[in-house]
């Protein structure tokens, strides 16, 4: 298991090929990778995303373990980025090696899940004009309950 909360940008097809090569005995990898979206109005600058270091991890770990736990996994990744990401910026990436394909999507999906959910993250969108916490939606919420 192996979870990176870092600042620096990552290279996904390195990671994913990295990640991917360390599991032979594995039938299935799943691979998400989380991208900055602009806003509606194409007026995003930067989010800024804060944590708690240590806690953070600690916390991602627990989820990561939960996952062990319910699936047949033989890996996890988890990366996360803090500090300043623009439009485009890749912000997170899931990765799950599994014997069998259900068991790595539904890992992977429920890793998500809860990162964009429950993982101790705070992010605040910047525009010309303003600064705005983002807020939880409700339809992140929901998605939690099918665990």
């Amino acid at each position: 298991m192996d979870i990176r909360v870092q600042d620096a940008p990552f290279t996904f097809g390195e990671i994913a090929q990295e990640f991917a090569s360390g599991h032979a005995h594995m039938g299935a990898i799943v691979t998400f990778t989380g991208v900055v979206r602009d806003s509606d109005t194409d007026d995003l600058d930067y989010m800024e995303i804060e944590h708690y270091p240590g806690m953070t991890e600690k916390a991602i770990e627990t989820y990561a373990n939960q996952a062990k736990e319910r699936w047949s996994l033989g890996d996890v990744l988890v990366i996360h980025r803090y500090g300043v990401l623009r439009p485009g910026d890749m912000i997170m990436m899931v990765a799950t090696a599994a014997p069998h394909r259900v068991d790595a999507f539904q890992a992977a999906e429920f890793l998500m899940d809860y990162l964009k959910s429950r993982a101790p993250f705070w992010k605040k969108e910047v525009t010309a004009d303003k600064t705005t916490w983002v807020e939880a939606k409700s339809e992140d919420e929901d998605a939690l309950s099918r665990w």
